[in-house]
C-alpha cells in the first residue's frame, strides 16, 4: 500500500514532529502534503513561524504538542536531547496518550535506543526505533529512507506516518535498537567515504590537476561513491553551507568507537576518519558543511582549493 493511500485512510490522524530543523521540517511538510493534522515544536521560533505559516500547527509547551498526537516523531540530534524530550521535565511520556507511538528519529547507541524504549513502553506507550537517511532534500520529497524496528503494535500505529514521509522503509526486527545498529552501520560507511572523497580531492588539487576534470572521471569510474558525488561539488564550489555538519560525524563515528570498544572489535579505519573530523571541527569549522575536511587537508598542506 502507498503512502498516498495510507494517508488518505488516516487523514485525521494527528502527528507531532519536534525538531524543525533541516530534516524534520521537511518530514512535517510532507506529513501535511499528505493529509495529516501535523504541530510542530523547535526552540527556533523562525521555523515555528515559517510552519505555521503554511498551514501547520504549533504550541510552545512540549508536553501539550503530545497531548493529542497519535505519532510523536522525534528528530533531533543525540540521545541526550531524545531522553530530554521525552523524560525531562515537560516531557511527553507523561502526556501522550496511551497506546500512542514515539517514532525516534535521532542517531544514537543502540543500547540507549533499548534503555529509552523499556522505559517508555512500561508506561503503555509504544516506541519505535527509526533512523533516517537520505538528506534534507529526500525529507522534503517524502522520500527518505527508514531503518525502522519495534514491536508489531508499535509498527501498527507508526506505519502510515512513515508511509508519508519515506521511499524506502525497511522493518528490521521486533525490538528497538535494531534500526540504531543498522544507521550506525550506516554512518561508518558515511564518514570514512567523506573523509577518503576530501582527501582524494585536496591531493588531486596538490597535483595541478583540473579539479572539474577529476570530478567528471571519478564519478564515471570504479573510485566513485555516493558521497564523493555529493560532496565534492561543495568542494568545487567553494560552499560550505552546512548540509550535514561535521561535528554529526565527530558524534556518530564517535558512537561507534564506543560500540567498538565495547565489543572488542577493531575498527582502525573508522578510527582515523574520526580524527580528521574531529581536527576539523578543532580547527573551527564544526559547524560548517562536512566536505570541509577538504579544507583541513588544504590547510595543513597550503593547497589551494576553490574559493579559498
Amino acid at each position: 500500500m502507498n503512502a498516498v493511500t495510507n494517508a488518505t485512510e488516516f487523514r485525521l490522524g494527528r502527528v507531532a514532529v519536534i525538531g524543525l530543523g533541516s530534516m524534520g521540517y521537511g518530514m512535517a511538510q510532507s506529513l501535511k502534503r499528505a493529509g495529516f493534522d501535523v504541530t510542530g515544536c523547535d526552540t527556533n521560533q523562525d521555523a515555528v513561524a515559517r510552519f505555521v505559516a503554511e498551514g501547520g500547527r504549533s504550541s510552545p509547551i512540549l508536553a501539550d504538542v503530545a497531548a493529542d498526537a497519535d505519532c510523536v516523531i522525534s528528530v533531533v540530534v543525540n540521545a541526550a536531547q531524545t531522553e530530554a524530550i521525552l523524560f525531562g521535565d515537560g516531557g511527553v511520556a507523561e502526556t501522550m496518550p496511551k497506546d500512542s507511538v514515539f517514532i525516534s528519529c535521532a542517531t544514537m547507541d543502540p543500547d540507549i535506543v533499548r534503555r529509552l524504549a523499556a522505559k517508555l513502553e512500561a508506561t503503555g506507550r509504544h516506541y519505535l526505533d527509526a533512523p533516517i537517511s537520505g538528506g534534507a532534500k529526500r525529507a522534503a520529497e517524502g522520500a527518505l529512507t527508514i531503518l525502522a524496528s519495534g514491536s508489531p503494535k508499535a509498527f501498527a500505529k507508526a506505519r502510515p506516518a512513515l508511509n508519508a514521509m519515506a521511499a524506502k522503509l525497511y522493518e528490521l526486527g521486533d525490538a528497538p535498537g535494531q534500526g540504531a545498529a543498522f544507521k550506525m552501520i550506516n554512518q561508518l560507511l558515511a564518514g570514512v567515504h567523506i573523509a577518503v572523497a576530501s582527501e582524494a580531492i585536496t591531493f588531486a588539487a596538490r597535483q595541478g590537476l583540473d579539479l572539474d576534470k577529476v570530478y567528471e572521471v571519478i564519478t564515471a569510474s570504479a573510485g566513485n561513491s555516493w558521497m564523493f558525488e555529493n560532496r565534492v561539488p561543495h568542494v568545487l564550489e567553494g560552499d560550505y553551507t552546512p548540509r550535514s555538519a561535521v561535528d554529526i560525524f565527530v558524534k556518530d563515528l564517535g558512537i561507534i568507537q564506543d560500540m567498538a570498544r565495547n565489543t572488542k572489535f577493531p575498527v582502525p579505519i573508522a578510527a582515523a576518519a574520526l580524527q580528521m573530523f574531529l581536527m576539523t571541527s578543532a580547527a573551527g569549522m564544526g559547524r560548517e558543511d562536512d566536505a570541509s575536511v577538504a579544507r583541513l587537508y588544504a590547510n595543513i598542506t597550503g593547497t589551494k582549493l576553490p574559493g579559498a
